[in-house]
């Protein structure tokens, strides 16, 4: 590379800093011209906004992908998930085959998940099938364990919901927080007796085609208090919830270790209990999970409206608009009563390519000339072999 890696950052962490100094790259502003930004995630989304139409040079790098919340976001990665398991049923792929009870073989990775307020019905429905069932919710735009709890009677979400601290639930319509409720595993892998979870790091470098690099130093995060499934222990966190924003908290929290074990460790743990044979197949599922939700996110990130450049992101950005000018004049609710012809100036960057009830009569006798002549009209053509199954597919 001809010069040095200029560099910028909004997150002032000496692990950033540091390796930045080591590769001697040069500091400079947001305002100057920069080769990697390590930003946050408040900055990518003002970077990266419709309204800026900013689009990354072919020297420019950054951190997160501008949609990286498809995954983040607990609410996004459910929707993206249940819609990526749709899409590879309607592709036929064996990956989405089912049992005689309706339950993916493959693609049951994730607990039943509802979206609140919105599947309210659906959850409840869900609960009366086993009303003695746990569930655990969670705020979809928190982290660190905030607003984190468990329930396990209707009344308890009713009484919550009443809460006026807890008016984004009611209000999450209107484009207020919304929670997600999942069904909780009560019966986790335990380590002396105690919950723990697995902190993974994953690079994704392309998702099309789709590159990913698993990073080999992650760590186990315990819970400081034995687990139990007891109901009288519902609202202990300490017992339930692995966050170390949560457990530090605790009388039990060891201030030199943090509660943490590395995942080589708990490799060999695995391994001396359940066998290296387990052990192996359990990583590989776990590293087949982590690709399936790439590929989910990948697949449901609207393809017909990615753009490769800062004119392209304006240029969609004025075919919404122009479009919405059409199907919503003057910003009206849609109806699909309207028919009438916008005006020319309504119509912005588009023309009339075809007015059906303008041309109908004109084109009668052409119609009858061409049907004679064994041209079809209208024909948009068959795809072959469209109940074809697919080879089975793979996640490497």
């Amino acid at each position: 590379m001809a010069g040095k890696v200029k560099w910028v950052t909004d997150i002032e962490k000496s692990v950033l800093i540091n390796n930045f100094e080591k590769r001697e790259w040069v500091q400079v502003t947001e305002n100057d011209d920069w080769n990697f930004y390590w930003m946050s995630i408040q900055t990518i989304r003002n970077v990266f906004s419709v309204d800026t139409g900013y689009r990354l040079s072919d020297d420019q790098m950054v951190n997160h992908f501008p949609n990286h919340y498809e995954l983040t976001r607990k609410d996004l990665m459910i929707k993206n998930i249940k819609r990526y398991r749709k899409e590879l049923e309607k592709e036929g792929s064996p990956l989405a085959e089912k049992d005689e009870n309706g339950k993916y073989n493959y693609l049951d990775f994730v607990p039943v998940t509802f979206m609140l307020p919105s599947d309210y019905n659906l959850f409840v429905e869900e609960y009366r099938k086993n009303p003695s069932s746990t569930w655990i919710m969670k705020p979809c735009g928190k982290a660190q364990g905030k607003g984190i709890f468990l329930i396990n009677k209707l009344s308890q979400i009713k009484k919550w919901s009443r809460d006026s601290r807890t008016s984004t639930f009611v209000a999450a319509s209107s484009g207020k927080e919304a929670y997600v409720i999942s069904l909780y595993i009560d019966n986790p892998l335990l380590i002396g007796g105690k919950k723990f979870d697995l902190r993974l790091y994953v690079l994704v470098t392309t998702y099309r085609p789709l590159k990913c690099y698993m990073y080999k130093l992650g760590f186990c995060r315990f819970c400081t208090v034995k687990y139990t499934p007891s109901t009288s222990e519902l609202d202990n966190m300490f017992v339930h919830l692995t966050n170390v924003a949560i457990q530090k908290h605790g009388d039990d929290y060891n201030h030199v270790h943090g509660g943490k074990w590395t995942v080589s460790n708990f490799r060999l743990y695995l391994e001396s209990t359940r066998g290296k044979e387990v052990t192996s197949r359990l990583f590989d599922q776990i590293h087949w999970i982590m690709v399936q939700s790439l590929k989910a996110v990948a697949v449901n990130a609207s393809p017909s409206l990615t753009s490769s450049t800062a004119n392209d992101r304006i240029l969609k950005y004025n075919l919404i608009n122009d479009t919405l000018n059409i199907v919503a004049p003057n910003g009206d609710v849609p109806d699909c009563r309207w028919n009438r012809s916008p005006p020319r100036e309504a119509l912005g960057n588009y023309q009339v390519l075809y007015d059906e009830e303008l041309q109908a009569q004109s084109d009668h006798g052409e119609r009858d000339l061409r049907t004679r002549s064994g041209q079809s009209l209208g024909s948009k053509g068959t795809k072959g072999s469209a109940g074809a199954r697919p080879p089975a597919a793979t996640w490497k």
